[in-house]
């Protein structure tokens, strides 16, 4: 198919509407069988559920073209999975596992033509999402609801290079210890808000959360997990029951064991033990790693060796193994690459 005439390299990372998306509705205990439409319009009840009480959750993936010309997806199975817990979590009706795989594949493929081209640094970002859409006045779960899939293509996270961020530990709570810190529901991104938009007045590029109960061990950022490596070469990232299990940060844990040889666990990390990093990172889908230099706790600077100019060398391997690897030039595991055909 020939592609969209799009000037790739310059493209933003920001919503581009593309032709088609897969709708599915949830009624009288059933989801239908979802269909492909080009109406990029939603229209619901001004008392919808999603609109009342945010019974919402989504999901976030890429589609990339490969070195050898294939339109392949990183992963599905593992965004499948984490959007049946999310739904779970907030009495939502899981939408089937083996359907949210078949659903994003079908909406790439009807997108094919905005799949940008390989090494033009863009790729297309893959939005899977559900919200009650019945009214709802009384707080409860809704009756109704609607599973989509859109696709846009966006360009590099990072224009014109990757550059260190500093972010500051920040004050106010993400998420409770018992809470929903663990499933991507829209509204933990909405309790983020106000702490971004606050940072960046503050000059920093985001916040370090710390757990709510303790203030004392690492957390997570507003959307997307911390990756730290210690002074001996070994990859830790931080574990907790109030953060999302990104797919990013697991992939990049077994790439780190079985692709560098290197030694990664996830575990408790104390704030007190980030000054003694050589390394540190956010890593997500949209920018896979993105570096931290500096981190600012309350005017106090924990500067990493890394530094201010470029990713620490573990970092940088990590970034480059993975990327290569959702590229097609490294050989990928077993199930982690699925093409769209």
């Amino acid at each position: 198919m020939e592609k969209k005439n799009i000037d790739w390299a310059n493209l933003g990372f920001g919503y581009v509407q593309t032709d088609y998306r897969f709708v599915s509705n949830f009624k009288n205990g059933a989801w239908d069988e979802g269909i492909l439409t080009e109406d990029a319009n939603v229209v619901i009840n001004e008392c919808a559920g999603v609109l009342q009480y945010a019974q919402t959750v989504f999901e976030g993936m890429k589609a990339y073209t490969t070195a050898d010309g294939k339109i392949v997806t990183f992963r599905p199975d593992l965004n499948a999975e984490r959007m049946a817990q999310s739904a779970a979590r907030l009495e939502m009706p899981v939408f089937p596992q083996d359907k949210f795989v078949e659903a994003v594949l079908k909406t790439i493929k009807a997108n094919e033509a905005y799949v940008p081209p390989y090494g033009s640094g863009a790729t297309l970002y893959v939005r899977p999402y559900m919200f009650g859409s019945n009214p709802v006045i009384g707080v409860k779960p809704a009756e109704e609801y609607q599973f989509r899939v859109l696709t846009t293509p966006v360009g590099p996270y990072f224009k014109g290079g990757v550059k260190p961020l500093t972010i500051r530990v920040c004050d106010f709570d993400r998420a409770a210890p018992n809470g929903t810190g663990h499933i991507k529901a829209g509204l933990n991104y909405a309790m983020s808000l106000h702490a971004i938009v606050d940072a960046h007045k503050q000059g920093y590029d985001e916040n370090m959360y710390l757990d709510a109960a303790t203030k004392t061990y690492v957390e997570e950022t507003g959307g997307a997990n911390f990756l730290f490596v210690t002074k001996d070469g070994k990859v830790v990232t931080p574990k907790s029951k109030s953060i999302l299990p990104s797919i990013t940060r697991r992939s990049l844990i077994q790439v780190a064991q079985e692709y560098l040889g290197l030694e990664a666990e996830e575990r408790v990390i104390p704030l007190e033990e980030v000054k003694d990093m050589a390394e540190c990172g956010l890593c997500g889908t949209a920018a896979v790693i993105s570096p931290v230099g500096k981190i600012v706790d309350h005017g106090k600077e924990i500067c990493l060796p890394s530094g201010m100019t470029e990713m620490g060398p573990i970092t940088k391997k990590l970034y480059e193994t993975l990327t290569g690897i959702q590229m097609g030039t490294i050989k990928a595991p077993e199930g982690w690459i699925v093409e769209v055909k």
